[in-house]
């Protein structure tokens, strides 16, 4: 896995963990809802690379 898509893929998990916690907190549905998908979207960039380190070796 590239450091830099490593990096980015935490980085958008955890913004996402915490805008999703602050929107709830907030009663903001649609914060969460984002959150949620940003935290998503680092999940797969994060299951992408492991997945070209695997076909890699």
């Amino acid at each position: 896995m590239s450091a830099g898509e490593k990096a980015k893929a935490k980085t958008e998990q955890a913004q996402g963990k915490a805008q999703e916690a602050l929107g709830n907190a907030t009663g903001n549905d649609r914060m969460a809802a984002e959150g949620q998908a940003k935290k998503s979207k680092g999940d797969a960039r994060e299951s992408k690379e492991k997945a070209k380190d695997a076909f890699k070796h």
